[in-house]
């Protein structure tokens, strides 16, 4: 197998704790009113579907299939 014959320096690490900048990243900016309600809504209508695909999903995942009552039409009654 090729092995590297060279020295790999890990000295960048080392001084890479010490190293300071003077440059201070931006503040984050803080999201407004719209943006907050959108999220919301959104949050909202997502949750609302999955329970709404659950509410309508759990008759189909039902394993028995044995109705509880028989349809009878008028017709077929013998009066």
């Amino acid at each position: 197998m090729f092995r590297r014959r060279e020295a790999v320096p890990f000295a960048f690490v080392a001084e890479a704790d010490a190293f300071r900048s003077n440059v201070t990243p931006p503040p984050k900016q803080r999201a407004d009113r719209s943006q907050l309600v959108g999220r919301t809504l959104t949050g909202l209508v997502i949750v609302a579907c999955f329970a709404g695909a659950l509410l309508f999903g759990m008759p189909s995942l039902q394993s028995d299939r044995t109705p509880d009552h028989t349809q009878h039409s008028e017709a077929s009654q013998g009066r």
